[in-house]
């Protein structure tokens, strides 16, 4: 492995390297509120665990994760739809501009497999990025 690639390893490792607070939260409520903290991470079905599951710290850890991913990714969407309706009016042979912008939502699909992995495994760690935000109190 060249150094290039071993430094782009590191600075992806680096990425992922966010808090884990698993240790603050009781071994039983991870255990009964896993599917909670996995349904977070569905868009719109974050509503559920942040009012199913209030009592659960764990699953209102992974609600706000759930809920800071789906308000980045709608923010996403109508940024991109606006800089794509002014490009495209500016030239139809900036089409490619549009495309190359899109690859960055591949970042929403990567942090969804990241929190559902992370409440899958019972884990309380922070989605790279974005997850440091505290919308719900916990």
């Amino acid at each position: 492995m060249d150094k290039e690639q071993q430094g782009l390893e590191e600075k992806i490792s680096a990425l992922n390297n966010t808090p884990d607070t698993t240790a603050e939260y009781d071994s039983q409520d991870i255990e009964k509120n896993k599917f909670m903290a996995i349904l977070a991470y569905f868009g719109i079905l974050v509503i559920i665990p942040i009012l199913a599951a209030k009592e659960s710290k764990f699953a209102r850890f992974h609600a706000n994760q759930g809920l800071i991913l789906c308000i980045a990714a709608i923010l996403y969407s109508v940024a991109y739809s606006i800089l794509s309706s002014i490009i495209l009016a500016i030239s139809w042979r900036l089409a490619f501009v549009m495309s190359i912008v899109g690859i960055l939502g591949l970042a929403f699909l990567i942090w969804f497999v990241i929190g559902i992995i992370n409440a899958a495994s019972g884990k309380a760690k922070e989605l790279p990025l974005i997850g440091h935000y505290k919308l719900l109190k916990i």
